[in-house]
């Protein structure tokens, strides 16, 4: 049997919403918030080659396995459980949760007030906020070992999102640097829409179509537990494996806080679709 997805009658946009909508993940919830992969790992080159496999990001590896030295620090942090973890797992973070999706809204309301609230009441430390598309690559596919975050809808769709038009003081990076736009790959020539057009194609390409549903195997099907993400490199802390963890079988009130408090500050595992 052939789906419309894969017999291209749907986008690859509308087919991971799709997913996302049956994961119970929506737009309406932010700890549950549809969650995108990044598909390049371009964001330097002056023109963006969307026939050159080295142009896209490897879709068959989790966030934290990008790189062979990443991928090797994860695999040894598993095999050696540290003290103070509860249970084994590769990422102690999550590559969805609340305070990312404001933190890549933020320049537009209601995420400026949402990310304010998260971080009790003021804006991130300027170095800690997303103010470049280049940089949080960087952060997130190699330099950062507890990043591992994806991205979200609106990176394919919505200019507005990468530029501070509402003028919010974001602060000062330790460079000086002041905080204002998003700033975008040389191929998007400072332009947001052509950022996103080009990131759209991107994401309809014949590469990414031909490796999304590695992806998709991660995030939402087979690879998401048990022996087969151990394998994958894919296993978070079971307090992000929602469906997993049955608070009614919890008797005390701390842990049960804990444990919810864990799930909204750090994100949720989708339902296995």
């Amino acid at each position: 049997v052939s789906f419309p997805w894969q017999k291209r009658e749907i986008s690859n946009f509308d087919y991971l919403m799709y997913l996302n909508t049956l994961a119970g993940r929506s737009y309406n919830d932010y700890m549950q918030y549809p969650v995108f992969p990044w598909v390049l790992a371009d964001y330097h080159s002056e023109t963006l080659d969307l026939t050159n496999p080295h142009t896209f990001r490897d879709l068959s590896k989790p966030m934290g396995a990008q790189t062979v030295e990443r991928k090797r620090k994860f695999i040894q942090r598993f095999n050696e459980v540290e003290k103070n973890l509860s249970a084994r797992c590769h990422y102690c973070t999550h590559y969805s949760s609340a305070i990312i999706v404001a933190s890549y809204l933020v320049r537009m309301e209601p995420f400026t007030q949402t990310f304010c609230s998260l971080q009790g009441g003021s804006f991130d430390v300027a170095d800690r906020m997303f103010h470049s598309v280049k940089s949080t690559w960087e952060s997130a596919s190699r330099d950062n070992m507890s990043d591992v975050r994806e991205l979200i809808p609106e990176f394919f769709y919505l200019p507005e999102f990468l530029t501070n038009a509402n003028h919010f003081e974001l602060g000062c990076m330790q460079d000086g640097t002041v905080l204002g736009d998003v700033q975008l790959p040389p191929w998007a020539d400072g332009d947001p829409h052509k950022f996103i057009l080009l990131h759209r194609q991107a994401l309809e390409s014949d590469y990414v179509s031909a490796h999304l549903h590695c992806w998709i195997d991660l995030i939402f099907g087979h690879k998401q537990h048990g022996s087969a993400a151990v394998e994958a490199v894919n296993t978070y802390h079971p307090y992000f494996y929602g469906d997993k963890v049955d608070l009614n079988n919890v008797k005390d009130p701390l842990i049960k806080s804990t444990i919810l408090g864990f799930i909204s500050n750090f994100g949720q595992i989708p339902k296995q679709v």
